[in-house]
């Protein structure tokens, strides 16, 4: 017997019962994100690989170590998309969506780095991105960071902690990069490998280090904040005003910075303790430099990405219920030919009424196909046997109470199960 092909490593499966949960997290994003006037875009998982370099920034972790690149059969260099902001910006570029407009966006789907895969970090992985274009204010930050909150409320979300940072602008940042590389140099012995190789070339990751040895550099490091420009500062203090006129708690984090060059202004993650090394589980803030940078007009800019893969497990650990939909009905034909066909039938009829329908196939004894019905969720089991079917009728058991089961007309079957059902069709 040949060895079963298995999954490639960090891109995982996800299986019914896992799925449910993440429906009811999909939904509830929709949910929120509509009754915020943001409309969903879709866009391909393969771009040009140009377009990351350009916006994530050549020397980051990202394009130098992690992206799935190759060459296609014309030789154009490829890239699996590793973060959705970059090709939600061509795709509004290129279908002038961004011009002299103002957008709220969003969108889902599969990522890919090529990390090595631990618990909260795999290769393949899921994002809800949200972007809004053309507002510079801090109100749509604040507003951004309301919709994740709100997202937390509905789903029941405890204990996430929100942490917000300001970046300033380009010319603010460059002057402090520069006060932060001296400093650093002078602690060059205390340097990890990663943090020495990101001294000329990103030397704001550092600040983002995990490494414990790390942590006491970091602590000493020269605040960003004490080299932001007036604007930046006042665009700071707004938002943490509207966070605070909302009564949504945060943290001032100054050494939050992001891994993704084209942030300007505001930054904020949510994070937790709940997940071990992997906490965050939404981050995103202000990049007014990226659509210009892409071959736009100057248009500000500001989002957030949200990871499925955390958020479900928290959701999990919190005991979040899913969004699992039992069939509310289980038909049973009892026999073959003409019984089977009237049970087909029958079951398509319901379906038509708006109920959810699971039909039995393959035959099998009335104890075996009363026992897949409970293991169903119905609440309701249909038995249609050559008894039933000389009368025209179908006898009907509930499944979740003692009562007697009962003959009902076959022609009057929709309406009585309707009427049990929540007293009509279930959409």
């Amino acid at each position: 017997m040949s060895k079963a092909i298995q999954a490639i490593r960090g891109m995982n499966d996800l299986l019914p019962e896992a799925l449910s949960l993440w429906q009811r997290i999909e939904q509830a994003a929709e949910t929120v994100l509509t009754a915020y006037g943001y409309r969903e875009i879709r866009f391909p998982v393969i771009e040009k690989t140009e377009l990351y370099k350009r916006s994530i920034g050549e020397v980051t972790d990202i394009v130098e170590k992690e992206m799935y690149t190759f060459e296609d059969r014309n030789g154009d260099s490829l890239t699996l998309r590793p973060e959705g902001t970059a090709g939600c910006v061509r795709a509004g570029v290129e279908n002038g969506l961004l011009h002299n407009q103002t957008q709220r966006l969003w969108y889902a789907g599969p990522m890919f780095r090529h990390e090595r895969p631990q618990k909260g970090r795999y290769r393949q992985f899921h994002q809800i991105g949200v972007e809004a274009f053309g507002i510079g204010t801090p109100d749509i930050d604040a507003e951004l960071i309301f919709v994740t909150a709100r997202l937390w409320r509905l789903l029941g979300i405890r204990g996430l902690e929100l942490q917000i940072n300001s970046l300033g602008t380009p010319a603010a940042r460059a002057r402090y990069r520069q006060v932060l590389v001296e400093y650093l140099r002078g602690q060059h012995e205390q340097l990890d490998e990663d943090s020495r190789r990101r001294l000329d070339g990103n030397p704001l990751r550092v600040l983002d280090s995990k490494h414990p040895a790390m942590q006491p550099v970091i602590a000493a490091a020269p605040s960003l904040h004490e080299h932001l420009d007036e604007e930046s500062r006042r665009h700071f203090e707004q938002l943490c005003a509207y966070l605070e006129a909302a009564n949504i708690p945060y943290r001032v984090n100054p050494r939050l910075v992001r891994g993704l060059d084209y942030y300007t202004r505001t930054v904020f993650e949510w994070v937790t303790t709940d997940l071990g090394a992997q906490g965050t589980v939404c981050a995103g803030g202000r990049y007014d430099g990226l659509v210009e940078l892409l071959g736009g007009q100057s248009t500000p800019a500001a989002g957030f990405a949200l990871g499925l893969e955390r958020l479900a497990e928290l959701a999990a650990l919190q005991q979040v219920a899913g969004a699992e939909r039992p069939p509310q009905v289980y038909v049973a034909p009892l026999g073959e030919g003409k019984i089977a066909q009237q049970g087909l039938v029958l079951a398509e009829q319901l379906r038509d009424a708006g109920l959810r329908v699971e039909l039995h196939c393959g035959g099998g004894s009335l104890k075996s196909q009363l026992k897949r019905a409970d293991r169903s969720g119905a609440r309701y089991a249909l038995l249609l046997g050559e008894s039933e079917l000389a009368v025209a009728q179908v006898s009907v058991k509930n499944l979740r109470a003692d009562e007697p089961q009962q003959l009902v007309r076959m022609t009057e079957v929709p309406a009585f199960l309707c009427a049990r059902l929540a007293g009509g069709p279930v959409q």
